[in-house]
């Protein structure tokens, strides 16, 4: 069974109502309350994937510091890490050639 709607009393700043309006004059939503919904929608959207890329980021530090491999020394991480950079600009020079 759907739950009932709720009906809710907003405060927008003058600039965010006429955009608001401006979007159901224009036919882009039928009305406010239509465009309202769908700036929830998105926001509800943005915060799963935000917390899904949380999510990886925190499975991936994970890994690393479960990982048993050696670690390497600055001086080998600086010099992996340059060599990375050389290939990338070689790739570019390539490229643009």
């Amino acid at each position: 069974m759907a739950e009932a709607a709720e009906k809710i009393s907003i405060t927008m700043t003058p600039d965010m109502i006429r955009e608001l309006r401006a979007s159901v004059e224009s036919g882009e939503y039928a009305s406010t309350s239509e465009a309202l919904r769908d700036a929830v929608r998105l926001w509800r959207r943005e915060r799963t994937e935000h917390a899904e890329r949380l999510a990886a980021i925190r499975a991936r530090i994970a890994r690393s510091v479960s990982d048993e491999r050696p670690s390497l020394s600055l001086a080998d991480a600086r010099k992996r890490l340059s060599d990375h950079h050389e290939r990338i600009l070689t790739a570019h020079d390539d490229e643009a050639s």
